[in-house]
């Protein structure tokens, strides 16, 4: 069985950040203020249904989903996307792939060292 990854992570660090904001085509300005931003992620789960929010005082985004259940997600208020996803345990790693608009796009959380990456 994976780690658990439920709790409330406060970012520490933010290496990447803005190329990673670059390659989902964030502006300029948007970028220089989301840089500034300390954000929270927290992961919840009831049985077999997760909820990961992505807290800041600018926005705040919510996923809910199963893993190994595709669904349909819009990424509103990060970079707009209509896409299918689905999540998986890839070892310890909780890793949702995406379809749709743009290639490439997903993300992967894991915890070590008592931190969520």
């Amino acid at each position: 069985m994976p780690d658990s990854i439920c709790g409330t992570w406060d970012m520490i660090s933010n290496v990447n950040f803005d190329g990673y904001m670059t390659a989902l085509g964030v502006s300029p300005t948007m970028r220089k203020i989301a840089l500034k931003l300390k954000h929270r992620k927290v992961v919840e789960q009831t049985g077999d249904v997760y909820v990961v929010k992505t807290l800041s005082s600018l926005r705040s985004y919510t996923l809910t989903f199963r893993v190994d259940e595709e669904f349909l997600e819009f990424t509103k208020g990060l970079d707009d996307r209509h896409c299918k996803s689905l999540v998986t345990w890839e070892g310890n790693r909780l890793v949702c792939t995406q379809q749709g608009e743009k290639k490439n796009r997903g993300w992967a959380h894991w915890t070590e060292d008592n931190k969520l990456y």
